[in-house]
Order: C-alpha cells, then structure tokens, then sequence
C-alpha cells in the first residue's frame, strides 16, 4: 500500500504541534502572491498611462500650432491697425 503524498510542506499533525510556523508559512504565501498579483496590476496601469500620454501629448502639438497661428494673426492685424491708424484712416 503506498503512503499518502502531502502536496504541502506542511502535514497536519505538524500544523497542530508547532501552530505558529504554519500560520507563518501562509502569511510568507499570501504576502508573494500578494507582490506579484501587485506587480501585474502596476505593469497594466503603466502600459494604459502610455497610451493616455501619446493622445496628450498629440493634442498638446496640435494646440500649439494653432496658438502660434493665432499669434501671428493676432500681430498681423495688430500691424494693419497701427498703419491705418498712422494714415488717419481710423482713430
């Protein structure tokens, strides 16, 4: 008759006799999954933040452009006032 193979490290009857050393071989297990199921979730929150920053930092380029259009509008008509202004054509 073959023997019962333990799939833990830890058999009941030594959980009973020495109670601390299993609670602290669990808490060693949860505290790893714990860290690695963290890691995972870091890694996604990473890889989404990319993707959020290339979209800003496209509409930051697109907006920039058209401030600078704006501005050189802005000084072109102010030119064209001051000149007109100078002619006497408006006051």
């Amino acid at each position: 008759m073959k023997a019962k193979v333990n799939p833990l490290p830890i058999s009941f009857s030594e959980f009973s006799k020495e109670p601390v050393k299993g609670v602290l071989f669990m808490a060693v297990l949860a505290i790893g999954y714990l860290y690695i199921d963290n890691k995972f979730t870091y890694n996604e929150q990473i890889e989404k933040q990319g993707v959020k920053i290339e979209k800003l930092e496209a509409k930051i380029d697109a907006l920039t452009m058209q401030l600078k259009k704006s501005d050189s509008l802005l000084a072109a008509a102010a030119s064209r006032i001051a000149t007109l202004q100078e002619l006497g054509k408006i006051k």
